[in-house]
């Protein structure tokens, strides 16, 4: 067995662990939440310190209160390395994919860094943290060792995260924002566009790696998982977290990356697909930060989608807790063909990409036929893979300047 298919075993071997499960509570109503509870920026050792300020650039750190009650973090780079006048720039969202946190933008070099390219062309940057990662553990009555803390999937991202971040930065800047999803970023913003939910706070919405439908993936791990109904039989043995990120692993796969002749970029291929663009160092990197917690329950909703190749909300199986969630025997869907055909929309994806496989994107992209046709900017990258989107050393030219040109036009 080779060293990659080792340590792929490993991290087959931890990715679940946590506490006990606990009761779901009913979603609100996917109306933006008007009354989100802003919070005094932070000053403890946070993203800003750790990744931003260390390059130069100014950094504040901002929190926002959910309506369900989860105390998420931001970060704000309101100018460029150059400096500048903060206050007038268009702001613009960044939010992260599964197992990842707002750090994702910020693992390359500054010059080559998403979130640092924004802020150096003019736009006022501001990175979200999902629920359950480590800058966004905080909750108003939960702690995260109680396991009704884990009991959320990207539903409630749909219904509770993503409005309170976009009012809050809506409300700071009093602009309409510009959005940037990776992986699951997406798709939480392809749902609640779906419902015309945040539709009055954003100009535009680009979405690298995108994912919607997900029948058709052909990532060994994820496939493997659901098809086994891994995560099920964690979440019904009562382990409520899903944390991928132990330090003896961690530890452990740095030793071996660190061994000469040893590529730890192809860790990454049984998951994300062949990325074509990695410099060998950025495991490393991304090891020190990465990955990230989730809850169980959303990794078996991502399961169910791959298994059924539908865009529903979370399933309970049992028919009557169907009917007391949603009022009716099986989860409401997501209609893709609900999207308003007028807002723009800029999406790429990869041709090696083994999450956002391309058949499941051309399924999206059959049900945004109808879109205006100078409002759909789609753009195909045959070499990428998933990683490449948020570590390739030539995404700033292959895709970040061309994401900031559709930009600009909006």
């Amino acid at each position: 067995m080779e060293v990659a298919d080792s340590v792929t075993c490993i991290i087959l071997l931890i990715l679940f662990c946590g506490s006990a499960a606990g009761n779901r509570k009913a979603l609100y109503s996917f109306k933006a939440q008007e009354n989100a509870i802003a919070m005094a920026p932070s000053s403890d050792n946070g993203i800003c310190k750790s990744m931003v300020e260390t390059h130069g650039y100014d950094c504040e750190e901002h929190t926002v209160t959910t309506q369900d009650g989860y105390i998420l973090s931001m970060q704000r780079i309101p100018v460029g390395r150059s400096g500048g006048t903060p206050g007038n720039r268009p702001p613009v969202l960044l939010q992260h994919g599964i197992l990842m946190d707002g750090i994702t933008w910020l693992l390359l070099p500054p010059e080559q860094s998403l979130a640092f390219v924004l802020s150096d062309n003019g736009y006022d940057v501001w990175i979200a943290n999902s629920r359950g990662t480590k800058y966004s553990k905080g909750h108003k009555s939960l702690s995260p060792n109680d396991p009704a803390y884990w009991d959320w999937s990207w539903d409630e991202l749909v219904a509770y995260d993503l409005p309170a971040t976009f009012q809050y930065v809506y409300d700071q800047t009093g602009q309409k924002l510009h959005y940037v999803g990776h992986s699951q970023g997406t798709l939480v913003a392809l749902a609640a566009l779906s419902k015309d939910q945040l539709l009055n706070m954003l100009r535009s919405a680009a979405l690298l790696c995108p994912i919607a439908y997900m029948g058709q993936m052909t990532s060994p791990l994820a496939k493997n998982a659901a098809d086994n109904f891994i995560a099920e039989a964690v979440y019904w043995l009562g382990l409520s977290e899903f944390d991928p990120r132990g330090d003896a692993v961690v530890n452990l796969l740095k030793d071996i990356c660190s061994k000469p002749g040893i590529d730890c970029t192809n860790l990454l291929t049984s998951f994300t697909g062949q990325n074509c663009c990695l410099n060998s160092s950025i495991v490393n990197i991304f090891l020190d930060h990465e990955p990230q917690p989730s809850a169980t329950k959303n990794m078996v909703h991502l399961a169910q989608m791959i298994r059924q190749g539908t865009i529903k909300m979370y399933d309970y199986i049992d028919e009557v807790e169907n009917m007391k969630h949603y009022g009716q025997a099986t989860p409401p869907a997501y209609n893709m063909t609900s999207i308003s055909n007028d807002f723009p929309v800029f999406l790429s994806y990869g041709g090696e990409d083994a999450l956002s496989d391309v058949n499941d994107v051309k399924l999206l992209l059959g049900s945004l036929k109808d879109h205006d046709g100078d409002k759909l900017v789609v753009q195909y990258r045959y070499d990428y893979a998933h990683a490449d989107y948020v570590m390739a050393e030539n995404a700033k030219q292959d895709v970040y300047d061309p994401l900031i040109a559709f930009f600009r036009l909006q």
